[in-house]
């Protein structure tokens, strides 16, 4: 009886959790002003891949994804002057939208948005 309690408690918590699947707009706050930003998150899981697309010309993939329950986070790492530049972003599930965090690494900046789904 134990073992079956368990498992149903393993499975509602599955089916409770978040699926970021998809693609997700946000405008994100740049040097030269707002700009649009694509997130193309794939989900299995508890891992999370994917793609960035508007910071630059072409897109980023991004890696380390992980989800847990409505929580999720990945890392870009850019090129600039020969130089990686790595980015984490953490986020939230909330109300149908993704509330995210992001911070270069090495810096205290933290840029904070809300990303779409996008229909």
């Amino acid at each position: 009886m134990l073992i079956l309690c368990a498992l149903f408690a393993l499975a509602v918590a599955t089916l409770s959790a978040a699926d970021v699947t998809g693609k997700w707009t946000a405008e994100v706050q740049g040097r030269n002003g707002p700009r649009t930003v694509t997130f193309d998150l794939k989900q299995d899981g508890s891992n999370l891949t994917g793609t960035m697309q508007g910071m630059g010309p072409e897109p980023v993939n991004i890696s380390d994804g992980k989800v847990d329950g409505d929580n999720l986070s990945f890392v870009v790492r850019r090129e600039f002057n020969g130089n990686e530049m790595k980015i984490n972003y953490t986020g939230k599930l909330e109300g149908g939208n993704l509330v995210m965090k992001s911070q270069r690494e090495g810096s205290d900046r933290v840029m904070e948005f809300t990303a779409k789904k996008a229909s």
